[in-house]
């Protein structure tokens, strides 16, 4: 695949409602294409993504004009944090996992803790975050990685493109989580 193929996937994937059945195919000729070591390509795999695409039906797996669905990987922590960002002065909400790296292509997730964090109040930061029990092991298999899309398949089936956000600090939106 071309570079000039790859920016048009990652345009495509910038659109509001990309679809189906124009990405599908790229995205399986990219994970022929373009193999992904995970272990050898940590550089790439640690920042903030945001979810463009998802095969999943879910609400909140899917591309929304009233939030954004970011993901922060910091794999030389071994930490992760699945953030739904809503509009002010709503917060938003967070899920932070423990991550374990089983190359070449998985990542193990432990779910820790998760809830509401609320917008900053002069010097406040309000949040209501419990403890998560997971029941079931979870995992991603990412089967592209460059430093600016991502694509992973989840322990449950559902195919994920994601773009990297490189005007995002991952310390910013970390902080109120105490990481």
């Amino acid at each position: 695949m071309s570079q000039e193929q790859f920016s048009a996937i990652l345009d495509l994937l910038r659109r509001p409602k990309p679809r189906d059945v124009d990405l599908i195919p790229l995205f399986v000729q990219l994970e022929h294409d373009y193999p992904c070591n995970v272990e050898n390509q940590i550089d790439d795999l640690t920042g903030v993504w945001e979810l463009r695409w998802s095969s999943s039906n879910a609400p909140y797996l899917q591309v929304q004009p009233w939030f954004e669905n970011l993901q922060i990987l910091l794999p030389t922590d071994k930490r992760a944090v699945n953030l739904l960002k809503l509009p002010a002065p709503l917060g938003g909400i967070a899920v932070v996992a423990a991550l374990q790296i089983q190359p070449p292509k998985r990542i193990g997730i432990t779910f820790i803790r998760g809830g509401w964090i609320g917008p900053k109040l002069s010097l406040f930061k309000p949040k209501l975050i419990t403890n998560i029990k997971q029941e079931f092991p979870a995992w991603l298999d990412v089967t592209v990685l460059t430093n600016e899309l991502r694509l992973s398949r989840g322990s449950n089936g559902t195919l994920f493109a994601l773009i990297k956000r490189h005007d995002l600090n991952t310390s910013e939106l970390t902080s109120p989580l105490s990481l």
